[in-house]
């Protein structure tokens, strides 16, 4: 048997550490055992999946270093490698289904599902499907379907029993039915959801071992019995340890810096970070934590994998990043490296038309440009005292503004400008209010050079760590706080502007 291993992101957003965490896990797994990996590209959330996105995956993953054999943009015997170029594929699946009696068409209105669910929750029981159209006679379906009503795809599951999901590093996990919902295959709209799809896709690219977070282990059984009901073989599975914030809550961006952009802006060397997620939950025979992808890919058994909470520490990767940078660069190759990160010609071209009115001299650009190559700048409450503010006003100018550069899928000077225009009309607010703690939470400083410029320059990951940076600076968002916040944000005149 040919090992072959996938990751599937969806391009909705920042590539994320756990990403490439998950990757890095599946391309050791392939390589160890001479097999193949797999890049497949989760688009099927048509309103939030962008190309941008995408290729920001992409492009993340290649900086660490995880290469892939087959994907959207390489191709190969199993293609497309893009759900949404696969519409086709999971209809005729969902024939299959019903044609068997695995799966039935249910019309059931949203008001109908939120009662059943609302008595459910009141008698203590799991809120899941009652299987009411499942019960309907063919000809009631045929004649409704006829007659055009919208309707979804459920797939069926048994009333009684259980399922064991056999797990390669936790054993076999027993869940009763009872638990399992009747899960939507196809939606109303024709795109199937993500159970149906991964289901298909796994089985027609012959993917042999599924690594992915603990979080799926109460999905299992969804994917277990459709691999029953096509009489497909089922694929191995692994459940990884889920990544955890220093306070052991699953890691979230509230509480560290998610992207994996974040971390090549903030000048972490790839091998470091990618060694750091190495150590995350599995460990050299030897014990040793500095270790590059070759070895742990010469090293790799799965039974290495630590099944505790690993805790993603930002100071314990800056600590492994300066190893690497003392122990395995000359100092050649560290001036190549800044070089490359940062001081090249391609960077000093768009800092130039920023900062050249505004200097005499050379020597005046460094000071003024240095908020652009630097990591979190340097802020202290005071800076952040205006005349039209007080605290509290800053901290949700800060946090609304988050919120809306988080949604902001064009990272473009002229779309940030616009974002705040229509962010200060609905917060009742002059636009030099909302824009002075922009300012210093991104330069450190009241004044710089051009702020959307600066922003379009610095990237939406380093962007929205600087306004978090602030908000920490500033006391954090407690939860009675946020709650407060959101409902304020949901309030504003027109809604997100960038949503």
């Amino acid at each position: 048997m040919t090992v072959r291993t996938r990751v599937a992101p969806s391009p909705t957003g920042d590539p994320h550490v756990g990403t490439a965490y998950m990757a890095l896990f599946c391309l050791c797994m392939a390589r160890q055992h001479g097999g193949q990996f797999i890049l497949r590209i989760e688009d099927t959330d048509a309103a939030r999946s962008t190309a941008a996105s995408e290729q920001n995956i992409l492009d993340a993953l290649r900086w660490l270093g995880l290469e892939w054999d087959e994907g959207p943009d390489k191709g190969g015997p199993f293609g497309p490698y893009r759900q949404s170029e696969r519409l086709d594929i999971y209809r005729t699946y969902v024939d299959q289904l019903i044609e068997a009696g695995h799966a039935f068409h249910c019309f059931c209105t949203t008001e109908r599902l939120d009662a059943m669910r609302a008595e459910q929750m009141r008698a203590g029981q799991t809120a899941r499907y009652d299987g009411h159209c499942s019960r309907l006679p063919a000809e009631e379906v045929e004649a409704r379907l006829a007659r055009g009503e919208s309707s979804v795809v459920r797939m069926k599951v048994p009333d009684s029993g259980t399922c064991t999901v056999k797990d390669l590093l936790r054993g076999d996990i027993e869940i009763d039915f009872s638990q399992v919902d009747m899960q939507v295959l196809l939606k109303s709209d024709g795109n199937p959801t993500y159970h149906l799809a991964v289901v298909v896709d796994d089985h027609l690219m012959e993917i042999t071992h599924i690594i992915r977070g603990e979080e799926w282990i109460n999905s299992a059984p969804k994917h277990i019995l459709l691999y029953q009901y096509f009489g497909w073989p089922m694929p191995a599975l692994i459940h990884m340890p889920l990544l955890r914030n220093p306070d052991k809550s699953k890691l979230s961006k509230r509480k560290n810096p998610t992207s994996i952009r974040f971390y090549e802006r903030m000048g972490f060397l790839p091998e470091a970070v990618l060694n750091y997620l190495g150590m995350l939950g599995w460990s050299m025979p030897d014990g040793e934590e500095k270790f590059d992808l070759a070895a742990m890919i010469a090293h790799f058994d799965i039974n290495r994998i630590s099944l505790g909470a690993p805790v993603f520490d930002v100071e314990k990767l800056k600590w492994l990043n300066g190893r690497w940078l003392r122990e395995s660069l000359s100092d050649d190759e560290l001036a190549e490296r800044m070089i490359s990160w940062a001081y090249n010609r391609d960077n000093l071209m768009k800092v130039i038309p920023l900062v050249r009115e505004r200097v005499d001299t050379f020597s005046e650009v460094a000071p003024l440009a240095a908020f652009l190559v630097e990591g979190m700048p340097t802020v202290t409450p005071a800076q952040f005292e205006f005349k039209g503010l007080d605290t509290e006003g800053v901290i949700q100018v800060l946090q609304f503004a988050l919120w809306e550069l988080e949604a902001l899928s064009d990272w473009e000077r002229e779309p940030i400008n616009q974002l705040f225009v229509s962010l200060a009309e609905r917060m009742g607010l002059k636009i030099r209010d909302v824009l002075a703690p922009i300012f210093v939470a991104i330069s450190g400083r009241p004044v710089s050079p051009p702020l959307f410029d600066s922003m379009a320059l610095l990237g939406p990951d380093m962007c929205r760590a600087r306004l978090r940076h602030a908000l920490t600076v500033l006391g954090g968002v407690s939860n009675k706080q946020a709650k407060r916040l959101e409902k304020a944000y949901r309030e504003l005149s027109s809604g997100p502007a960038a949503s």
